[in-house]
């Protein structure tokens, strides 16, 4: 993988669980040790039987893999963390085109089919990390584009993703490595 590489640090957190707040299927409450952190979840809801399109979080979990930022004064550089993290580029893009050979990978945003822009107006892909969803065993249809990334401030659902405010996903990085694993449970 191009890019940066990841800091060590002393904390990793092993397994973070993800609960759907009760009444309101798209957000939650992620819980890392001792911190209990309000999320935004997929306007679908939580599913088991995650497909395109259906705005469903997956009932599962998911390693974390590598993420991508956008430099700006609040992330400056390179996140503390010992995730892997690449620049974002104005040019990088998601498939999620579910008959594509490239179906849930990095391509240029100028890709014919369609695609996810990482480069985002609103800023929710400041801080983007890729998680374990349907990508070391792809399957077609099953989701694509499910990431951990920053939320609106009203935690307005996600199309799947899970998202946390700016200050908590910057509390969390230090924490985090490619050993992290997000457990998504109904309650």
């Amino acid at each position: 993988m191009q890019g940066d590489t990841g800091r060590k640090t002393s904390r990793t957190i092993k397994v973070m669980d993800v609960h759907v707040r009760p009444g309101h299927r798209s957000q939650g409450y992620l819980v890392a040790g001792p911190l209990v952190l309000r999320c935004a979840l997929g306007k679908g809801g939580v599913s088991s039987r995650k497909r395109e399109g259906d705005g469903a979080t997956p009932l599962t979990q998911m390693r974390l893999l590598y993420g991508y930022r956008r430099q700006t004064p609040v992330i400056g550089d390179q996140p503390a963390t010992a995730l892997r993290f690449r620049a974002t580029q104005l040019q990088d893009g998601w498939c999620d085109a579910a008959n594509d050979r490239n179906y849930n990978r990095p391509v240029a945003a100028t890709y014919k089919r369609s695609h996810e822009k990482m480069w985002r107006k609103d800023e929710l892909y400041d801080i983007c990390v890729v998680m374990d969803w349907n990508i070391t065993e792809r399957k077609k249809g099953c989701g694509s584009a499910i990431f951990f990334h920053l939320s609106r401030e009203t935690y307005t659902p996600t199309e799947g993703c899970i998202a946390l405010s700016r200050r908590d996903m910057m509390r969390l990085l230090p924490h985090l490595s490619g050993d992290t694993v997000i457990r998504v449970r109904r309650g």
